[in-house]
């Protein structure tokens, strides 16, 4: 299609009014152009627009061809044309041409390749006309002899410049140019001559008690003014789809074979003499008989039997061996709570079986919980003891100032309870006078499997679900003690006690009295919850103020003298070498954290026949002596928060600078997890390993380290309690990966999916020799309780010492390959230097001890010769001795 020239673009004139014909003045007329710089003056070029061209039958690919290019126009055609659309018909810029043509016909030919500028031209003389209707009929004959015709040589006409002919685009360009079209407003601000360098004086004003002194100015949409988008930019820039991959190349054992490719046969001669000797005869009839009795024995007895499976194994009721995976038993889930939390620590009460319990958060950011710190402190932060009993309702709920991340039962009395808080304080509770209200029952006997679980945790039998809730007995100082959330706490072992400095002692009141806690604001504290030794008799005054406190009916005085004023004993921070700044500590495993609970059965027998409760006498203890602890193990292992395991000492050292007792700096320090460490705990079977969790790693230590990776990130972890070669590890996917060392190695045995959200705590319990639990809490709130099966709780015979040479195996290794590399470099080292020898010594050899080398050479090589030859048998040593004489 021809492009638009600009007169066509023009409006046309609005039917139903007159317009004038513009007529010019004879001397102002414009003069048509033509090509007679090209060598053609009665060629004029035009533009046809769609409208012209449909109007004298002359469109594009329709009425011009290739072979039909120019069309015979009547000169009154174009005349009515003009006087219809005036200077809007196309062929106004060639009127004057048209009008002073002799002839009644014009010759309109279509430019299609640009030749002159334009799309088509018109022929303004009737010699021109028949030239070039003449020519194209001779064109036409010479196409059929064009290839007997060499082909003209084509010689270059350089461009001639040319007029600037204005065709009406100066119009467009000057309508689409922008302009202005709204008139620009004018402010002027004036005031009084006598008011220029006078004093200001500012003063505060209410703008609601004076009229108009507060005008709101707010944006509205003008609906007499719009603005229309008429171009935009937009950019876009395409991003390569990226994917990291990887592989390992599993390593196989070295195994031994061979292959016979044919029988080994005797000759018939050998076969004739061997049946017809005596010795084959005699063995023949001597183990004939023992033959039959063994093909006799082979048809009566399966052969295939497997006879591990006919071992004295006591079989049981409760759950088929041959399950491996995890069977949900029970779950939980607080329904009353108006605000979504998580479970941050789980705990199984030591010696109340079917009592689980659990300690719950909200799932706010730091952010969030400045935003809600006022509903926050309408919401209660508890606690929550859960029975098998009952899974609606909590059997208690101990309150705390805030939401409690750990907490721990004391190993002397378990109605004694610990916890860590969000805001850095420790809370203890007291829920003595609470356990005449917990009963053991015993479920009535049937064929349930659920019934096993006997005696169960039951508050108020009778029907009252009413939860009831215990304050706690004492807080210590916010000032004094962590500035961040406590992520771990410890009971100290009842059998030593530590001073301010680090130093063991033998414990003087025989119950565990001391705690250790981690926090995030860098520091691990030791805390001692009897009183301290006042050096100093209190006043009568003071004694008056301690009885004038009121004391709630509800809330135990054990730890009264603690409340609000409780502080660490000792402090201590992780230092990382020649910098200012401290390891941030998550979790923390002391030596002897595996002795707590072991004496649990001896204190349940001195409780039942004592009633006195030895917290209540704490002071009595103090008098005793201090008698220090020889050769006691004081270091202990810490995961951090940016994935580190740091192997470290609480015990202080002087420094010699400035004289003051420090910590001492860690022992060792490994970057093996790419995330917080969640759990850091020693195995139940061997005091020597430890379990660590954080990331996308897990990893086993015994002084060396191999580590596993995963494809999700881990989130807990715990040893299993039966078994030294099985432990189970969470994941933020709601998966729980078992690992059995004693299957696999490199990945889990099994992975089995438990909620859709992450795993925050892994707890079991044993809860006979026949029947195991776990407790895995989630993000969401949701405890779940698990039996384990019968694969995963049973240990083999020899499982213990099995692991236990498979943990020094792998030690061994990691030591090997330590000394591997180390001799590697020494041979490098020895390689680099003969080589620099050999260099040194080829530069500053002489003439004559090249020829000795070469003597001593052919004199090795002759002596060769001659070994060899006799060796075969081709000379003799005379003979030999003869040529070298020769």
């Amino acid at each position: 299609m021809a492009p638009k020239s600009p007169q066509s673009r023009r409006k046309k004139p609005t039917p139903g009014k007159k317009k004038r014909k513009p007529v010019l003045p004879a001397n102002e007329e414009e003069e048509p152009v033509n090509m007679e710089s090209m060598g053609h003056p009665e060629i004029y070029p035009l533009v046809l627009t769609t409208k012209t061209q449909e109007i004298f039958n002359c469109r594009i690919d329709e009425d011009f061809t290739d072979e039909m290019p120019y069309k015979i126009i009547k000169k009154e055609d174009i005349f009515e044309d003009l006087r219809n659309r005036a200077a809007v018909s196309d062929f106004h810029p060639v009127k004057k041409v048209i009008q002073e043509y002799p002839g009644n016909e014009l010759l309109l030919v279509y430019d299609k390749d640009f030749k002159y500028g334009l799309n088509f031209y018109i022929i303004g003389t009737e010699e021109g006309k028949e030239n070039y209707l003449n020519a194209s009929e001779v064109q036409e004959d010479q196409e059929e002899y064009k290839e007997f015709i060499p082909e003209e040589i084509y010689t270059y006409i350089p461009p001639v410049s040319k007029p600037w002919v204005s065709l009406g685009s100066e119009k467009e360009i000057e309508e689409e140019s922008v302009k202005k079209s709204t008139k620009q407003v004018t402010y002027m601000i004036s005031r009084k001559r006598s008011e220029f360098g006078a004093p200001i004086t500012f003063r505060d004003q209410n703008a609601s008690s004076v009229k108009d002194a507060y005008i709101e100015c707010t944006a509205y949409p003008d609906k007499n003014f719009t603005l229309k988008q008429l171009e935009k930019n937009v950019g876009m820039q395409a991003v390569p789809q990226v994917q990291d991959t990887s592989t390992q190349t599993k390593w196989t054992y070295p195994k031994n074979a061979s292959t016979q490719y044919y029988a080994r046969e005797f000759s018939e001669e050998e076969k004739e003499r061997l049946g017809q000797s005596k010795s084959l005869t005699d063995f023949l009839n001597n183990v004939s008989t023992s033959v039959e009795i063994a093909l006799q024995q082979n048809e009566i007895t399966n052969l295939f039997i497997d006879d591990w499976k006919s071992l004295a194994e006591e079989e049981g009721t409760f759950g088929d061996k041959t399950n491996t995976h995890l069977k949900e038993y029970q779950s939980f889930t607080d329904l009353h709570s108006q605000m979504e939390k998580m479970i941050t620590c789980v705990s199984w009460h030591p010696t109340i079986y079917g009592l689980i319990v659990v300690s719950v958060a909200v799932r706010l950011s730091f952010e969030e919980r400045v935003h809600f710190s006022g509903r926050l402190l309408l919401q209660p932060s508890l606690i929550l003891f859960w029975s098998f009993s009952d899974p609606i309702h909590p059997q208690l709920m101990l309150e705390s100032p805030d939401d409690i991340f750990c907490f721990k039962f004391c190993p002397s009395d378990p109605n004694i309870i610990a916890g860590g808080c969000i805001n850095g304080q420790i809370v203890l509770w007291d829920i003595t006078t609470y356990a005449d209200r917990i009963e053991s029952t015993k479920a009535d006997g049937g064929g349930n499997k659920k019934t096993t679980l006997k005696p169960m945790f039951l508050l108020e039998p009778d029907g009252n679900k009413e939860a009831t809730y215990i304050r706690h007995c004492a807080v210590s100082s916010i000032e004094s003690g962590h500035r961040s959330v406590i992520t771990d706490i410890h009971w100290l072992a009842d059998t030593f006690e530590i001073n301010r400095f680090g130093s063991v002692f033998e414990n003087r009141n025989e119950i565990c009295c001391q705690l250790v806690t981690c926090s995030a604001d860098c520091t691990i504290c030791f805390w001692d919850i009897r009183p301290l030794k006042t050096l100093t008799p209190t006043l009568p005054t003071e004694k008056k103020k301690e009885e004038s406190i009121e004391i709630p009916f509800d809330v135990p005085s054990t730890f009264l003298h603690l409340d609000l004023s409780w502080k660490p004993l000792t402090r201590i921070k992780l230092s990382k070498g020649e910098t200012n700044l401290d390891h941030c500590p998550t979790k923390i495993s002391l030596s002897e954290e595996q002795l707590l609970y072991k004496i649990s059965d001896k204190l349940l027998d001195q409780t039942k026949v004592t009633e006195v409760n030895l917290y209540h006498n704490l002071e009595a203890g103090l008098a005793n002596l201090l008698k220090p602890i020889d050769d006691f193990c004081t270091k202990f292992f810490v995961g951090t928060e940016e994935g580190e395991v740091i192997y470290t000492d609480w015990k202080m050292e002087k420094d010699p600078d400035t004289g003051r007792m420090m910590a001492k700096k860690p022992k060792s320090l490994y970057s093996v997890h790419d995330g917080p460490v969640h759990t850091v705990q020693r195995s139940p079977f061997y005091n020597d390993i430890i379990l660590t969790v954080g990331g996308w790693n897990v990893a086993i230590w015994k002084e060396g380290v191999m580590t596993c990776c995963a494809a999700k990130r881990y989130t807990a972890g715990h040893w299993s309690l039966t078994r030294p070669g099985v432990f189970y590890i969470g994941r933020e996917d709601g998966y729980i990966d078992v690992w059995d060392l004693l299957e696999k190695t490199h990945e889990p045995a099994q992975s089995q999916n438990i909620c859709i959200t992450m795993i925050t705590y892994i707890e079991p319990w044993t809860f006979s020799a026949k029947q195991q639990f776990i407790a895995i809490a989630d993000y969401y709130g949701t405890l779940h309780i698990l039996e384990i099966p019968w694969t995963l709780s049973h240990p083999s015979t020899n499982e213990v010492s099995s692991v236990n040479y498979y943990f020094e195996r792998e030690v061994k290794h990691l030591e090997y390959v330590e000394q591997r590399r180390s001799i590697r470099e020494q041979e490098k080292k020895e390689m680099e230097l003969e080589m620099e020898k050999r260099k040194h010594k080829t530069h500053h050899k002489s003439k004559e001890q090249m020829e000795a080398e070469l003597k001593m050479d052919y004199e090795s090589y002759l002596e060769l010769e001659k070994i060899t030859l006799i060796g075969l048998g081709l000379a003799k040593a005379s003979e030999t001795s003869h040529m070298e004489m020769m």
